[in-house]
């Protein structure tokens, strides 16, 4: 196996592509927490990526695959291997149909959306991070998700680049089959939307933004909320007989409700705490670590388990 000097010149001979040793991670998620990588390299070119990551498994190099870093939790000690990031953020739109690269944030592409008159992906307003991500964890919101609207998938499934139909993408509530193969890389995504008013799309994209920014404000370093909310179908009996009729909100239950049953609201553990107005809602106050933000998790789910007999799903993805 090449040291991380040896795979890092052989890296930069690749165009378009550029490369970093001993990057501090932190610097890449939103939690502000992880320890640096080996080697850190990014692009906006589906070639270059692909001669990255094919040149570092080749010689036997780990590589870890990110997008925003939105919903990451990486390790204290970083990551020992190539960390590679694509960030082909490219918008198209044809009558009703849309393409967004894998590396276009989320806001971008509502907003491209919303200022062509084009309906359905208002109501993802204010969710941080990348469009790859979001089709990746199907990211929804105000009981729309991003799958209503997903036409085809432009990926790489280790093998070759080809495309999946939505019925292919196997979506389901914050799932997909890119979930369930963490290898396969998103490169774009087209996507369907019907024609709506330009002025109330506005209105109801930055009223969303709004509620979303006062909740968890661009400032504050976290993802969002940390757990997958609850379908009360699949609740067993005894839980789903506590939880009451108005927290149900089309068919689900907020993880949040069963959180604040067990007093997470203002809990901490080092620098990471749980906000005092959203029990579903951890932030790193400053100086967290990764290591008590597994920890605080932890404790917020053993308190669940003890209380309701089920395990709360996180809906952040752990590195290292």
């Amino acid at each position: 196996m090449p040291t991380s000097e040896e795979m890092r010149a052989h890296l930069d001979q690749i165009p378009n592509l550029t490369v970093s040793a001993n990057v501090p991670l932190a610097r890449h998620t939103r939690f502000g927490v992880g320890g640096p990588a080996d080697l850190y390299a990014e692009t906006g070119a589906e070639t270059a990526f692909l001669d990255a990551l094919r040149a570092a498994e080749g010689a036997g190099i780990p590589v870890m695959v990110i997008g925003g870093g939105t919903n990451l939790i990486v390790s204290d000690g970083g990551y020992r291997g190539l960390v590679l990031r694509y960030r082909g953020d490219a918008l198209g739109a044809e009558r009703n149909r849309v393409t967004a690269g894998a590396g276009a944030e989320l806001q971008r592409l509502v907003d491209f959306t919303v200022d062509r008159g084009l309906q359905g992906l208002e109501t993802l307003a204010g969710i941080p991070g990348w469009t790859g991500a979001a089709v990746y964890g199907n990211a929804g919101a105000y009981g729309h998700s991003i799958s209503e609207r997903v036409a085809r998938v432009r990926f790489f499934d280790g093998t070759q680049v080809g495309e999946f139909t939505h019925a292919e993408c196997r979506f389901a509530y914050r799932e997909s089959v890119f979930k369930r193969h963490k290898e396969w890389i998103i490169f774009s995504v087209e996507l369907e939307l019907a024609t709506g008013d330009r002025a109330e799309l506005r209105r109801t994209a930055d009223g969303i933004a709004k509620t979303r920014n006062e909740k968890f404000p661009a400032t504050m370093q976290c993802a969002g909320s940390v757990f997958k909310n609850l379908l009360l179908r699949e609740l067993a009996p005894a839980a789903a007989a506590e939880v009451p009729t108005e927290a149900v909100r089309d068919g689900k239950v907020p993880a949040a409700w069963f959180l604040e049953q067990v007093g997470a609201k203002g809990l901490e553990r080092g620098g990471i705490r749980v906000a005092d107005y959203h029990a579903n809602l951890i932030y790193n106050a400053g100086s967290g670590t990764a290591a008590e933000l597994c920890a605080l998790i932890e404790d917020l789910k053993a308190r669940v388990r003890a209380r309701f007999g089920f395990e709360l799903e996180e809906e952040v993805q752990y590195v290292g």
